[in-house]
């Protein structure tokens, strides 16, 4: 079942980082997985979505036309890329970063980056403790895969600490499911 999501934010929150290794953990459980990215003029601070098309079946189109999920990390974020999102997908929403929120029926909220800060040490991880609530928001592969995923991608004396944030990602979304 094909499934198009997009992660957003400014440059330098990660979230085209998040996007490669969601599709490596695609991959990795023998699904057929796209990515894509696009940044605002500023390589750091400027607007940047990451696409992920993740299916069975082979995927000809690799931009994603209208995503089941839209993750926004930065209020520019979702405002602008909120509006094509199907009506019955899903917003998820870094509660701090996004005081405005869209007028979308499915909201979910949480404090991704205060998470990364308070439980991890540093904003940085914030990318990590989004994909784990993403993956366990949408189940579209395995918390094996993804930790899996994140393992391999990461700098090697980081993996500790990415191990955690995906998993205070993972916990933050039980509670936040709308």
């Amino acid at each position: 079942m094909r499934k198009q999501l997009r992660l957003s934010g400014s440059g330098g929150q990660g979230v085209i980082t998040a996007a490669i290794i969601l599709a490596a953990a695609a991959v990795d459980e023998g699904k057929q997985a796209v990515q894509s990215q696009s940044y605002g003029p500023e390589a750091r601070g400027g607007a940047s979505k990451s696409e992920v098309i993740i299916d069975d079946a082979p995927i000809y189109h690799p931009h994603v036309l209208v995503p089941d999920l839209v993750l926004a990390m930065t209020q520019k974020a979702a405002d602008k890329y909120y509006k094509d999102l199907n009506p019955d997908g899903l917003l998820v929403l870094d509660e701090q970063l996004v005081p405005n929120v869209p007028d979308f029926p499915h909201v979910v909220r949480i404090p991704i980056t205060k998470i990364a800060i308070e439980k991890v040490g540093k904003p940085l991880f914030a990318n990590i403790v989004a994909l784990g609530a993403l993956v366990r928001l949408t189940g579209i592969v395995s918390f094996d895969s993804i930790k899996k995923a994140v393992a391999n991608r990461v700098p090697p004396h980081t993996v500790e600490q990415n191990m955690k944030a995906l998993e205070l990602g993972w916990e933050a979304a039980a509670s936040a499911k709308n």
